[in-house]
């Protein structure tokens, strides 16, 4: 019998999170793939930051309508945008993260899931 292997669909969703990112411009963009961390809380933290608060929501509602257009998937909760120095948009299995560039700064999320594998995202604006 062939055995047919599935997509991997959280680093599917955490690509067209990138995307989504890319579309308002985010800076920094990094890929943390927390599959094989102990203690881990999600598959990918997707993680940027902008450079206003007008830009981090823009980032963050820009997530949202790429991975609807493309998956058809809503988030399961997000947070921050009510002051936009932060906003997490919860997907389960990837978590994005859009901060100002100093919030970014003070979290280290990079840092404090060090062990994660981190791609980070070429892109020429960055």
């Amino acid at each position: 019998m062939i055995e047919i292997k599935k997509p991997d669909e959280s680093a599917i969703l955490a690509e067209v999170i990138v995307k989504g990112m890319e579309e308002k411009k985010a800076k920094n963009i990094v890929m943390m793939d927390l599959r094989g961390v102990s203690g881990s809380v999600s598959d990918f933290f997707v993680i940027c930051h902008g450079d206003s608060d007008k830009q981090v929501e823009a980032i963050a509602r820009s997530i949202e309508e790429e991975v609807y257009k493309t998956l058809k998937e809503d988030p399961w909760g997000r947070e921050g945008l009510t002051n936009c120095e932060w906003a997490l948009i919860d997907y389960i299995n990837v978590t994005a993260h859009v901060f100002l560039n100093e919030k970014r700064d003070f979290y280290q999320l990079e840092r404090l899931w060090g062990d994660a594998k981190i791609t980070k995202i070429e892109s020429s604006f960055t």
